[in-house]
């Protein structure tokens, strides 16, 4: 019996001495990861600190930014943005929409087919044509309008203006109406459809606008702001390139005019029949001013109040 009693105590002796052997592991471990834990805390301080550290100095920048006009970025190049800011300065608008037609269209397109002349017409022309040559020059009359187009959307843009071209290329389809159409929908102020002249008499040269008339039948109420900035475009352009000014004319048989809903005019830049005009129209410098002029025009037309 004493034998089994010492086997019994020997037994629970060593299952003691386990447990306590397992409870200072737990003991120690549990230390461990006290001091871990502490560690990780001081590490969690110092990391917060360096984060709030970024964001006051980053707040720093952005204010600096923010009164020099830049936007500092991560490549360093604010001092890059800051001289592009002071050559090219934001464009302020100025509330005012101008439509630009480049007249005709390229021979790539058969534009042929009959649309009427003005709303309810009977009477109907073709949606589209090639326009003249230049005599001398070669140039198709499609080009320039569209070159010339596309230098004045830029000048207008720099002046405050918002543009729309109603083509972009030679190639796309598109009619009269359907121009005068993309115009309204556009909610343009003033329609400018820019062309070239031609004439079987080769000393005829100059410039000159064409209006609807005060008795066009599908908008005589257009007119009178028409005629307005017919006059101050004829003049402006004349005087800006020094070509012969041909006055303001009426028409009332252009369907990209009649289709027209606000005041729109018909700018004839110049005789590609004619030897001094046609050369004059494709030099870069003559551009530059025919362009100055027409831009100046589409200003006073709106300075007095149009």
């Amino acid at each position: 019996m004493k034998i089994i009693h010492r086997c019994i105590i020997g037994i629970l002796a060593a299952a003691v001495i386990a447990l306590l052997g397992v409870a200072i592991s737990e003991v120690k471990e549990t230390g461990k990861m006290r001091e871990d834990v502490t560690a990780m805390k001081k590490q969690k301080k110092e990391l917060q600190s360096a984060i709030k550290s970024e964001k006051e100095a980053l707040e720093k920048l952005k204010l600096e930014a923010g009164e020099s006009g830049i936007e500092p970025d991560a490549a360093g190049q604010g001092d890059q943005q800051t001289d592009a800011s002071q050559d090219t300065p934001p464009t302020e608008r100025n509330g005012k929409k101008v439509a630009i037609d480049p007249g005709h269209q390229g021979y790539q397109v058969d534009m042929s087919d009959l649309e009427p002349v003005g709303p309810g017409s009977q009477q109907m022309k073709a949606k589209a044509t090639q326009g003249t040559e230049g005599r001398f020059t070669g140039v198709p009359e499609y080009v320039l309008n569209f070159d010339i187009s596309k230098q004045l959307e830029g000048e207008l843009q720099k002046r405050g203006y918002e543009v729309m071209l109603t083509r972009q290329d030679h190639e796309t389809a598109i009619s009269n109406r359907e121009r005068a159409l993309l115009a309204a929908d556009f909610g343009a102020d003033i329609y400018v459809r820019i062309h070239a002249n031609g004439s079987d008499d080769p000393s005829v040269s100059g410039a000159m606008t064409m209006v609807p008339s005060e008795n066009n039948p599908y908008i005589a109420q257009l007119h009178d702001k028409s005629k307005a900035l017919g006059e101050a475009v004829i003049n402006a352009y004349c005087q800006s390139c020094g070509i012969a000014n041909k006055g303001v004319t009426v028409s009332d048989d252009m369907s990209g005019t009649n289709w027209s809903q606000m005041p729109v005019i018909i700018l004839e830049m110049g005789f590609m029949t004619n030897q001094s005009d046609d050369t004059n129209m494709q030099n870069a410098g003559f551009q530059a001013k025919m362009v100055q002029g027409i831009a100046d025009g589409i200003d006073q037309y709106f300075a007095a109040g149009n």
